[in-house]
């Protein structure tokens, strides 16, 4: 058996670039923490844009360009960089297609304990991966770490977290 811990989109552009925000800024000790402290596998996800951001359907309803690829703000943040094992899985959506391929195949050779995601933003990433990763593996727990994710607002961050607990998401430490 092994735990899984998906570290979400921990950005510069969602620390402290252009939508960065006082809460993201507060949550990167405790992710630091958190994933220097975990006892299992360790992946990140990285929220990748491209020149064309603006033309797509998320930089029409977005209008801010963030996480072009190959810009400081796609970079996984300085502090964590020395965690990631891995490269981290590029996802051009809110949930990642490769992240369930990925623990699926994890699942068929070891089973999986627990996935517990933590990272950026609530509202957005987190509760759409763990949405997906719900779907694909619907009988492995799936945890969010609430004291190492913040969301675009506290308010929106509060709502995702009692949206993923009606779809049986264990939130811990709210």
């Amino acid at each position: 058996m092994v735990n899984i811990l998906v570290v979400v989109d921990m950005q510069n552009d969602f620390i402290d670039g252009v939508l960065g925000t006082k809460e993201a800024v507060a949550i990167l000790p405790k992710v630091e923490e958190k994933i220097k402290n975990f006892n299992g596998e360790v992946f990140f996800t990285r929220d990748t844009h491209f020149d064309n951001y603006m033309e797509t359907q998320e930089g029409r309803k977005l209008p801010v360009p963030h996480c072009i690829k190959g810009t400081n703000g796609w970079e996984i943040a300085d502090v964590l960089k020395k965690y990631c094992k891995t490269e981290p899985i590029d996802k051009i959506t809110f949930g990642s297609m490769e992240l369930p391929k990925l623990l699926m195949d994890i699942e068929a050779n070891k089973k999986i304990d627990s996935i517990t995601l933590i990272g950026l933003c609530t509202d957005i990433c987190v509760i759409s991966n763990a949405m997906v990763i719900k779907a694909f593996l619907p009988e492995v727990e799936i945890k969010i770490d609430a004291s190492c994710c913040a969301g675009v607002t506290p308010e929106s961050h509060n709502i995702a977290l009692e949206a993923m607990k009606t779809c049986q998401i264990t939130i811990e430490n709210q």
